[in-house]
């Protein structure tokens, strides 16, 4: 889930990821997406919560991936490849169990609109998410009703 809500992977191409695709230091992470939507390549950047997420994984997954020619990230408890379905089922799971209603795809569009609403660039922003029209992106850029709320809350009339 935290590789979701830091880095905007849509499901699919979370589940196509290689452990070759994870490149980590103390300092610095990138996620290589080989074949996004539209076979787009693209390089995420990681912060420290998701570097730390995925070193605590790629831990994890030696155990689970016995078969050493298996090089998905992503390996159920057979250690082979995670379909997107058990992925999303994992997400939805682990929420209901917090009282939340999430999905990988809430958690990509969660990453999405904080980019936008922190003031990122909107370029790029969609470069990160993979987006090929800007105004795929702007949609993560509108207001919510809560965003208007405090709007005209803040609104101090001059007499």
């Amino acid at each position: 889930m935290v590789v979701l809500l830091h880095t905007a992977l849509r499901l699919s191409e979370l589940v196509a990821l290689d452990v070759d695709d994870v490149r980590t230091s103390a300092r610095k992470g990138v996620l290589i997406v080989r074949s996004g939507k539209g076979d787009a390549h693209r390089e995420i950047p990681l912060n420290p919560t998701a570097r730390a997420a995925l070193d605590a994984w790629l831990d994890a997954r030696r155990e689970l991936a016995t078969d050493d020619d298996e090089r998905a990230l992503f390996v159920g408890r057979t250690g082979y490849r995670l379909t997107p379905r058990a992925i999303d089922l994992v997400v939805r799971k682990v929420a209901g169990r917090a009282g939340l209603e999430l999905s990988a795809h809430v958690l990509r569009h969660t990453c999405i609109t904080k980019l936008v609403r922190a003031g990122n660039d909107i370029v790029l922003v969609a470069e990160l998410a993979g987006h090929r029209r800007l105004e795929t992106t702007r949609r993560y850029s509108l207001p919510s009703h809560a965003d208007r709320q405090h709007a005209m809350d803040a609104l101090e009339v001059q007499d």
